[in-house]
């Protein structure tokens, strides 16, 4: 088995009138990769309150978001999918601008790779154990 590599990530809980801002990828099924907040790779020399505000940007297609507070570190090993673990960076985000219920977005990856689509949409906190891979894992933490 390969050795497992460990990356640093932000995930955002993005909280509104106790609804929990979610999105899933339009390019592929549920079944493959669930329904799932904001979040992704924080890049060297980036700290982790940085990158959470640059990935809720670059998934949602929003811009006024601020941070509320840091709730804390997870870990998840995401294999067999890649043989990773990640170190979960979790914040509670407030977003200010008005939005529909339903809107797509799309990331375009710096001209890297093909932009991925999004359908984001808003859920109630209370149906935060439908999100994938344990990136509910700290909800229970907005209420401390």
């Amino acid at each position: 088995m390969p050795e497992k590599v460990v990356t640093h990530k932000a995930l955002c809980y993005i909280v509104r009138d106790r609804r929990l801002l979610v999105f899933r990828h339009t390019d592929y099924s549920y079944e493959e990769v669930g329904i799932q907040v904001p979040g992704g790779s924080i890049r060297p020399g980036e700290i982790p309150e940085d990158a959470a505000l640059r990935e809720a940007r670059e998934e949602t297609g929003l811009t006024d978001f601020k941070v509320v507070r840091k709730l804390g570190e997870s870990e998840y090993d995401i294999s067999p999918l890649r043989f990773e673990v990640q170190q979960r960076h979790i914040f509670h985000l407030e977003l200010t601008e008005p939005t529909p219920p339903r809107w797509s977005s799309q990331e375009d990856h710096d001209g890297t790779h093909q932009p991925t689509q999004f359908e984001c949409f808003w859920v109630p906190l209370t149906a935060g154990h439908i999100l994938q891979s344990g990136q509910g894992a700290l909800l229970g933490r907005l209420y401390d």
